[in-house]
């Protein structure tokens, strides 16, 4: 038996068979060994489900669901929400990959200074896997309004503690993108304290699909965000949008810099 309490992975899955088996390793190599990785299936038309079978026969503690139809992350980081028995949530997409110590660091710095909600420094890679070189760090706290122009916290960070926190607050509004943000927004609306760790335990991968370049879809996302989830008055949502710009084209302009002199 181990005295460390479980961690429940979530990762909707879709589309992403290239890049999955190296993300499943990286949670199998976890110095922190108490986890869950439950792997929801999106009716993803590639491989995936193939992959998925193969590392489960060999490690119990990975667990695969299969949705009844294709429903976006959202509903598939519900399904994997509802079947989790851990003490803590954390959030890995597809795509993505933790550093081996991930979350014994992690779930370590939320213990020693009793963190509700947190987000380790990520640092980004191509999607064949070549460093940006840009490292995302976090905040030591943010607020509702402040993430409302700074969407800095991704999921490939986060871990919340149940303990500290109402596992309602993690189902994701039912929207096709954006629905991170959002929740993040609904925890942080709701009184739940964010912590940054300064510390650098993940690496997001940003594959074509994923990408922000196409600028007007982001915006008309954030919109969407500020609007039909938040419900901000026009004025506050003008104003939040023009933050998010001025945080979207610093990120641009460094990511073009280094892109061009590559």
């Amino acid at each position: 038996m181990t005295d460390k309490p479980l961690v429940s992975i979530i990762t909707p899955v879709y589309n992403c068979e290239q890049y999955l088996p190296l993300t499943i390793e990286s949670v199998q190599a976890q110095t922190y060994e108490n986890w869950e990785l439950i792997l929801a299936d999106d009716c993803t038309p590639d491989n995936s489900a193939d992959i998925i079978a193969e590392y489960a026969k060999k490690d119990s503690r990975i667990k695969y669901i299969k949705l009844k139809e294709n429903s976006g992350a959202a509903i598939a980081r519900n399904e994997a929400l509802e079947a989790a028995k851990g003490r803590y949530i954390a959030y890995l997409d597809a795509d993505d990959i933790w550093l081996p110590n991930k979350l014994e660091r992690q779930i370590d710095f939320m213990k020693k200074n009793d963190v509700e909600f947190s987000c380790c420094d990520y640092e980004k890679i191509e999607a064949d896997g070549t460093p940006l070189n840009k490292t995302v760090h976090m905040p030591e706290t943010i607020t509702y309004n402040q993430l409302l122009s700074n969407t800095i916290i991704q999921t490939v960070g986060v871990i919340a503690d149940l303990e500290k926190v109402d596992k309602k607050l993690l189902v994701m509004p039912n929207v096709r993108r954006g629905q991170d943000s959002a929740t993040w927004l609904q925890m942080l609306r709701n009184g739940v304290k964010f912590t940054g760790q300064n510390e650098v335990l993940a690496q997001y991968r940003r594959v074509p699909q994923s990408l922000s370049s196409n600028k007007f879809s982001a915006m008309k996302r954030t919109w969407y965000l500020y609007r039909g989830v938040e419900h901000l008055s026009l004025p506050k949502s003008i104003v939040c949008l023009i933050g998010w710009a001025y945080h979207a084209s610093i990120k641009r302009i460094y990511v073009g810099k280094f892109i061009k002199n590559k």
